[in-house]
């Protein structure tokens, strides 16, 4: 028997967590009163089999009720009644737009600024992120990204670890990503633009990777980053961060950019201790 609880940030995806979970073979409720809770979940452990896996969404609809969550998850654990939490989040910007885009009002909100509202709803559910077994940060989640790691945790039962990271090729000429933790330049490499025949090409084509890494600068530059990543990614992971943005630049974003951020992705994705994904985003500029 497996009962996780669904949580996390108004606006991180916690019902399509929990639809996805369904699709799974959970059984799912979404904002089943505190109060219920306890008893919801004995009938689930003493189901006998006939409820698998079961999934209980919870936020900050629960109001003041939620104030007593943490003596029911100690019960439960003096009790050693096997549960799991899992939190949604999502960066504060990334909240904002997606309430935008639906029109939909901050629940804490009270009519005011949404800011305001994510601000205080990050104060209630603190302690829920603190005692979450997975945390996932959607704020660059594609759907089918989301499902996969769900998979990953509730179907496949791999090994997870909160921390996701995303490699970012981008032209400086088209500004910094404003979300990158990690900046490197590698404009220094020879530059295929002032070669007719590879200008339009991207560094995604052989031809253009071979000129990029001509000379070995290219590779002892990598060799100096790949030492660089092993030593700061572990140490992230320790400190729980839980989303890193690698961001590769060159001029545009369409050659030498590409060619680097590849090679750290594929020098990344065969570990197990992260979520890992590629992204180009200047390559069509």
């Amino acid at each position: 028997m497996r009962l996780v609880i669904v949580t996390g940030m108004s606006g991180a995806g916690k019902t399509q967590a929990l639809k996805m979970l369904e699709d799974m073979g959970f059984y799912c409720v979404d904002n089943l009163p505190i109060p219920l809770m306890e008893t919801f979940a004995e009938l689930t452990w003493n189901n006998q089999g006939a409820i698998r896996n079961a999934a209980l969404g919870i936020d900050i609809r629960s109001g003041e009720d939620l104030s007593v969550l943490s003596n029911i998850f100690d019960e439960w654990s003096r009790k050693r009644l096997l549960f799991e939490i899992l939190f949604l989040d999502a960066g504060d910007e990334t909240l904002v737009k997606r309430y935008k885009e639906t029109r939909r009002a901050h629940p804490l909100a009270a009519g005011g600024r949404i800011d305001s509202g994510i601000l205080k709803e990050r104060g209630k559910l603190a302690f829920l992120k603190e005692d979450a077994d997975y945390i996932i940060d959607t704020s660059k989640l594609l759907t089918k990204e989301l499902r996969q790691e769900l998979e990953k945790i509730f179907v496949n039962r791999e090994s997870y670890r909160n921390l996701y990271i995303t490699v970012l090729s981008f032209g400086f000429k088209y500004g910094i990503p404003s979300d990158a933790d990690l900046v490197f330049d590698v404009r220094f490499l020879p530059n295929p633009y002032y070669v007719e025949e590879l200008r339009p090409r991207t560094g995604e084509e052989k031809v253009v990777r071979d000129y990029v890494m001509q000379n070995g600068t290219a590779g002892l530059f990598l060799d100096k980053l790949y030492d660089m990543l092993d030593f700061l990614i572990p140490n992230y992971v320790l400190e729980g961060k839980n989303q890193l943005v690698i961001a590769i630049g060159c001029t545009g974003g369409k050659h030498r950019s590409v060619t680097i951020a590849n090679a750290v992705y594929n020098r990344l994705k065969p570990r197990e201790e992260f979520g890992i994904k590629m992204e180009h985003r200047d390559i069509d500029k």
